[in-house]
């Protein structure tokens, strides 16, 4: 989807792709039974009531919106968004002081709209990801369709460097942002309930906070119509202070606090999750 979506937004321009997406999110109800119960499932659990066929095609189309939306973001075009960021104060201060920030964010709405908060401190941070190299390779090779100047600042984790990488980037005022509802291969996961039902949650992105002394934020950007964006930043807990004994219990609360949000939001705007995959497995 990523890549049909990437050239339709290329060729067609945002008018016209729009209209494509509405045959995109229909193809993807009718031929991605996976996919679709996986929305079943989800938009179950989230709306309280057993979902509609109506319900999931329009998790489709709000997936596909965000990624048509993505070509322009990453195009540094936010005059095309309607972007509102809230409870930006505690951001607004590091940045403005030459600070990095640790934001944690998930499967949920746009992550590339981080972008427009660096946008209002002229020439803004550097914005930094750190994901994992597959993803990274297709972000890049997405990049390079989409733009080839576009500066790609990705840090893949679990290697010997990681952690000196995203160290110096925040002491360099990056704003560095981490996807925290998925977790890969043998990392560390905690079982915390989410939606009524236990599922696992990576504790890696919470202990780099640690390691590094910094707080760490939760960010979430909800697509909530054509072209419009609402971002909410909340502060998950500040490490700057912890000692070493205190850091189990330290991280399990900000953990939960992160699900906790991650379930308001979800009411908030339901089909805005895009974990296309049974997640209570």
């Amino acid at each position: 989807m990523l890549r049909v979506i990437t050239w339709i937004s290329m060729k067609l321009g945002r008018r016209q792709a729009r209209v494509i997406l509405h045959l995109i999110a229909g193809y993807f109800l009718l031929f991605a039974p996976t996919a679709r119960r996986s929305s079943r499932a989800y938009l179950t659990r989230v709306l309280g009531r057993p979902a509609h066929i109506w319900q999931i095609y329009r998790h489709f189309l709000t997936f596909s919106a965000t990624i048509h939306d993505r070509v322009d973001l990453l195009n540094n075009r936010f005059d095309l968004f309607d972007i509102h960021v809230h409870q930006l104060e505690a951001i607004d201060t590091a940045v403005a002081a030459g600070q990095g920030v640790l934001l944690l964010g998930a499967h949920l709405g746009s992550f590339e709209v981080l972008r427009g908060v660096g946008q209002r401190h002229p020439p803004g941070p550097r914005v930094v990801m750190v994901m994992y190299e597959q993803n990274a390779q297709r972000l890049n090779a997405m990049l390079s369709a989409i733009n080839p100047m576009a500066e790609q600042n990705i840090i893949p984790p679990g290697r010997m460097d990681s952690m000196i990488r995203v160290q110096e980037e925040l002491e360099n005022g990056a704003l560095v942002g981490l996807l925290g509802d998925r977790s890969f291969g043998k990392e560390k996961v905690q079982s915390i309930t989410f939606l009524g039902k236990p599922a696992l949650w990576p504790s890696g992105p919470f202990r780099m906070a640690v390691i590094l002394r910094r707080p760490i934020f939760f960010m979430v950007g909800l697509h909530t119509g054509p072209g419009k964006y609402e971002i909410f930043l909340e502060q998950l807990a500040d490490f700057t202070e912890v000692e070493r004994d205190e850091r189990e219990a330290v991280v399990h609360r900000a953990m939960e606090k992160y699900v906790s949000l991650l379930e308001k939001y979800c009411h908030m705007a339901p089909y805005n999750w895009f974990n296309f995959f049974d997640f209570w497995q």
